[in-house]
């Protein structure tokens, strides 16, 4: 079996336990960050989990990089894994790519290409804008001069970032909390240009197919 097919089984197989540690790691970093009146041993269980989410997402990466037989240019031609490994907060998005597995392994998708694009992309948005919300509330609400000091107000600004409105009444003021708000521009910049996108092939489709049907014929 050459490199190709091992790396492609290894990663079909990989799919679900990994979209399970991704929702593991996402549920336990939430705990960790939001339970700040919890027992300290439930928190410390819930860092743990996060920590092994994070060694599973570690020990795929390295599989996956053996597997493909590229080397050290496995982390160029792969640069995305890379980043996902790195900002593990990420990793939620691929409980969507298991959605999609899932959904192709039961026959064709029910949904056209153009209700997928949409429904991924929103599906994404919420997972990214609630890790998002997360790791930023994380950095700022103990933070001197801090506007972002409950869930809530991260949770707005995050959802004003995402839409790229920007109203600026709450913004981030570490520097971790602000290299999140650039990625999380880039990300509802990159969302919001592929609903917009299928949306208006979708409406083209529809309009070529109505023009092209033509006056009945008498």
């Amino acid at each position: 079996m050459g490199n190709d097919s091992r790396l492609t089984d290894w990663e079909r197989r990989a799919e679900v336990p990994l979209g399970v540690a991704s929702l593991l790691f996402l549920t336990s970093y939430a705990v960790r960050v939001l339970g700040h009146d919890l027992p300290e041993a439930v928190r410390d269980t819930a860092l743990a989990l996060t920590c092994a989410s994070w060694a599973l997402f570690l020990i795929d990466y390295g599989v996956r990089w053996r597997l493909s037989g590229l080397g050290p240019g496995f982390v160029s031609r792969r640069w995305l894994d890379t980043v996902v490994v790195l900002l593990p907060l990420l990793r939620p998005v691929q409980i969507v790519k298991v959605y999609d597995a899932v959904q192709r392994r039961h026959g064709h998708p029910r949904l056209s290409l153009h209700a997928r694009v949409i429904v991924y992309a929103g599906l994404s948005v919420a997972l990214l804008g609630f890790a998002g919300a997360l790791a930023v509330y994380h950095q700022e609400y103990a933070a001197p001069h801090a506007t972002i000091r409950t869930f809530g107000d991260s949770v707005w600004w995050t959802c004003a970032t995402l839409a790229t409105v920007g109203y600026g009444d709450v913004a981030p003021v570490t520097p971790a909390g602000r290299v999140i708000a650039v990625g999380l521009m880039g990300c509802g910049l990159a969302l919001l240009g592929a609903v917009t996108g299928s949306f208006s092939a979708w409406l083209l489709q529809v309009f070529s197919r109505e023009d092209g049907e033509g006056p009945p014929a008498s």
